[in-house]
């Protein structure tokens, strides 16, 4: 059971990643827009993921769940010494939250509105990049349990180059999600080539974010292209995410909708590997030890319990929001002019 467990977690933080990151991603294309592209991407951004944009974390209050109560010492480990970025992190959800529905729905439409966008735009950059934060330090082993003062203990973890290079990457790999996946919702050529000629600029950052990764961490002592390498799994992930490149490029020229969407699910899927992978089995990394998630689980009773909900709510909850999803996709939204915002 307790590897049932581990599926749940790593198909949460994936599904996260996937569906949140583009929901984030919006946001980031709308912030690095300009002209008539930004009222298009904010008019097609609420529009397409308007209905479903709270479900998306859904994926992590599940790897929440799941890290407290069948991880207890991995939780206890992140919320005290990774406090920080963690509060940032959560500051985002709700800032960008918050401003997504006063945006649209505040009843007086004035200068506030201003505000409103640019709640929203920065608070999804600093979301995806606190997040890929905690996942370059969990990985860095710049943790110490044994620091006796502040900034040791609370502050050096995190704010390092490889934890701010991870943050990087993940916020460009969300731009470049939703490029592609706005690509499908807009319902005319032109807003289609503005959103695919975005998606070959995103993901050219996404190489070059990924690489400076591997630089970084090189640069710090941090051998995970070694690590990489030297796997198997990890080495023909790594491959096959390197030969989708040029296939997803290939797509979006000839103005293909869905297969791009597939490819760039398939390479954040392929990144994910990697990383997990090459810490294997480790979940995190400390400065002078590791825990497992084997080593780090509660009671076989618990994880048994936890097993069993995870099956029965996923045979109730995934079939519901995957159709939710579908429900709401079934036809390009359009763009239509307005001077509300």
């Amino acid at each position: 059971m307790l590897y049932v467990v581990i599926a749940f977690l790593y198909l949460s933080i994936l599904f996260y990643l996937l569906f949140g990151g583009a929901d984030f991603g919006a946001g980031i294309i709308e912030l690095f827009s300009r002209g008539s592209l930004k009222e298009r991407t904010r008019l097609l951004t609420y529009q397409a993921i308007g209905p479903i944009w709270e479900a998306n974390h859904m994926w992590l209050i599940i790897t929440i769940v799941i890290l407290f109560v069948g991880f207890p010492e991995i939780y206890t480990l992140a919320s005290v010494y990774l406090h920080i970025p963690l509060s940032l992190l959560l500051i985002g959800i709700i800032a960008r939250g918050t401003a997504f529905i006063f945006r649209h729905y505040d009843a007086v439409k004035d200068h506030f509105q201003k505000i409103y966008n640019l709640i929203f735009v920065y608070s999804s950059f600093m979301t995806p990049f606190f997040l890929g934060i905690l996942a370059g330090t969990a990985i860095s082993g710049r943790i110490d349990p044994d620091a006796t003062d502040f900034v040791s203990a609370y502050i050096h973890p995190w704010l390092g180059w490889f934890p701010l290079s991870v943050g990087l990457f993940t916020v460009v790999i969300c731009g470049f999600l939703a490029a592609v996946f706005l690509i499908g919702e807009a319902n005319n050529n032109e807003d289609r080539d503005l959103f695919r000629e975005k998606a070959f600029r995103m993901n050219i950052l996404t190489v070059i974010t990924g690489g400076l990764v591997f630089l970084v961490g090189e640069w710090e002592g941090i051998r995970l292209f070694t690590e990489l390498v030297n796997h198997p799994i990890g080495l023909l992930a790594l491959v096959l995410a390197t030969v989708s490149l040029p296939i997803t490029w290939y797509l979006l020229k000839k103005k293909k909708v869905y297969w791009p969407r597939v490819l760039v699910g398939f390479q954040i899927t392929m990144i994910l590997v990697t990383l997990m992978v090459s810490q294997h089995p480790d979940f995190i990394i400390l400065k002078n030890s590791t825990i497992s998630l084997q080593n780090a689980a509660a009671g076989e009773s618990t994880i048994f319990a936890l097993a069993m909900a995870l099956l029965i709510g996923g045979l109730f909850i995934l079939p519901a929001l995957f159709y939710l999803i579908y429900s709401f996709q079934k036809q390009p939204v359009s763009i239509k002019k307005s001077n509300q915002h």
